[in-house]
């Protein structure tokens, strides 16, 4: 890493300074770019826990749906038994 100083003087006596600052790059790209992976897999997770809950969820109640309606038969049944 080397600096450099430029300094003009003009004819009137002034004078101007100028800096020339070299710096190495950065490398701390792969560090950001591997927290945003891991930011995207958790969340990509969640998502599928919360996906998954959705679908037991509508299961249990399809369930439930379907054993009413199954009672609701054996009661309509019995009543007709219980007529004849």
């Amino acid at each position: 890493m080397a600096d450099e100083i430029h300094t003009t003087r003009e004819p009137d006596g002034t004078t101007h300074t100028t800096t020339i600052v070299e710096r190495e790059p950065r490398r701390g790209g792969g560090i950001g770019m591997l927290m945003l992976l891991v930011v995207v897999v958790i969340a990509g997770f969640f998502a599928f826990q919360f996906l998954g809950n959705e679908k037991a969820e509508t299961g249990a109640i399809t369930e439930a749906a379907q054993k009413v309606g199954d009672a609701a038969q054996d009661v309509g049944d019995a009543a007709q038994e219980a007529v004849k």
